[in-house]
């Protein structure tokens, strides 16, 4: 593929890039009397762009490519999870069930230890049930409810939650992108786990003691209430069923039946009044499910015009010695993930290209593994159409862009892996 049509191709994720920053600049900027940008508007224009640029087919097959890419069976997954997430955080909210969890949060953790408390939390939990998507749901109104309680910044408390959730989602065993770069590399779960938690450590005590230093700002309310242990059961159930490995579909259509169930029992709301929170929870991440269908309709489209092949053409073709061919890896996986918003697509997508460089340079496949799954984890948590911080987004009612701001975790371990690159890190696997 030549250079001009490889470019026009990738033209309209340049265009999505320049709308966003737009967007982001006229935020930090704008008065409270000027009008309010969504990042719908942005993806709207870069989708009509792409379906344009798709020249030499005609318009109804572009549009067909587009609603392909749109309503791809992983991203309608996605999109049941909005939903699903959203009802349950509506008829969670309405019964007091996140209202009593941050209250027992704040009845058993002293106020300076909540921020680093939670970051842990999100590190053990997206650990156990390997998905960094079910510990954004599970705790990311938690975390929003103790910044409104406390008078903190809600985008932060969220961006806690998230770092946490790539924790696992990196370095879990039952995580897709585990199970994906050891796959495609030929190597055991267990010693890219050790390679792995090698890099990454450094990086998660550093973050820890970030949020620590920063958490000392934190401030107890005066009056906390008394915690009230029933509404908290539905917020305990999601947590152990998820860490048992059920379905997060199953987990959050089990959370909603308890809170109906505790709530109609408690008087929190009659029947009606459940059917009408999850109605509102439901139309709350209306929003996020226009913006993801429509990135997935677009990256289709880049897909298709060869947009990715592009990539990886070009950043294979300079690779020189052990660490031009890590440094070649680790931009293959990062670029093809932000053209697909999916770090487990993406590992799959360059997988079998990164084990032939591996081969060609003599690489160590358990470090190939680390560097597949570390560097797409690390670009996931930074673009703001990813699922995980759309998803945050929405439940935390805050900008995506507004939470990227305090992700320091996915950026902590994306420079964890480059000087592990630069410095032949660990020495045994490099």
């Amino acid at each position: 593929m030549n250079t001009r049509r490889g470019l026009l191709a990738l033209s309209p994720l340049f265009l999505l890039i320049v709308f966003i920053v737009m967007f982001t600049v006229y935020s930090v900027d704008k008065t409270d009397d000027q009008p309010n940008l969504s990042l719908t508007v942005a993806f709207m224009l870069s989708s009509i762009y792409a379906i344009i640029i798709s020249g030499g087919i005609p318009v109804r097959q572009r549009i067909d490519m587009f609603s392909r890419g749109a309503g791809s069976a992983n991203l309608m997954l996605m999109l049941w999870i909005y939903v699903l997430a959203g009802a349950f955080a509506a008829s969670a909210k309405g019964m007091g069930s996140i209202d009593a969890t941050v209250n027992v949060a704040l009845n058993y953790l002293p106020a300076s230890m909540i921020m680093p408390g939670l970051f842990l939390a999100a590190c053990f939990i997206s650990t156990s049930i390997g998905t960094s998507v079910g510990t954004v749901v599970a705790l990311v109104p938690i975390a929003a409810g103790i910044a409104h309680t406390t008078g903190s910044n809600v985008a932060l408390m969220t961006a806690v939650i998230v770092g946490g959730a790539y924790f696992g989602d990196n370095l879990s065993f039952i995580s897709d992108t585990t199970v994906a770069a050891t796959q495609s590399q030929g190597c055991k779960m267990s010693d890219k786990f050790r390679v792995n938690f090698l890099i990454v450590l450094p990086a998660a005590i550093l973050v820890f003691i970030i949020y620590a230093f920063m958490g000392q700002g934190v401030k107890s309310p005066a009056h906390v209430p008394a915690v009230d242990f029933v509404k908290v059961i539905p917020y305990l159930v999601v947590l152990i069923t998820a860490i048992c490995g059920i379905n997060v579909l199953a987990v959050l259509t089990i959370g909603i039946i308890l809170c109906g169930v505790i709530g109609i029992c408690e008087g929190d709301y009659g029947l009606i009044g459940w059917f009408a929170n999850m109605g509102d929870g439901v139309l709350g991440m209306g929003e996020l499910v226009i913006i993801a269908m429509m990135a997935g309709g677009m990256l289709e489209i880049i897909r298709a015009n060869g947009g990715i092949d592009f990539i990886i053409e070009k950043i294979t073709a300079h690779v020189r010695g052990k660490r031009g061919a890590e440094l070649s890896i680790a931009g293959l996986v990062s670029l093809v993930n932000i053209c697909t918003a999916n770090n487990t697509v993406a590992i799959l997508t360059v997988g079998s290209i990164s084990k032939k460089i591996s081969e060609e340079y003599h690489l160590d496949n358990r470090k190939v593994a680390s560097i597949l799954d570390t560097f797409s984890c690390c670009v996931q948590g930074l673009i703001p159409y990813g699922v995980q911080l759309l998803l945050a987004a929405g439940l935390s009612k805050s900008n995506p862009m507004s939470i990227i701001t305090y992700l320091y975790y996915p950026a902590a371990i994306g420079i964890a892996a480059l000087l592990a690159i630069f410095l032949r890190y660990p020495k045994k696997y490099s």
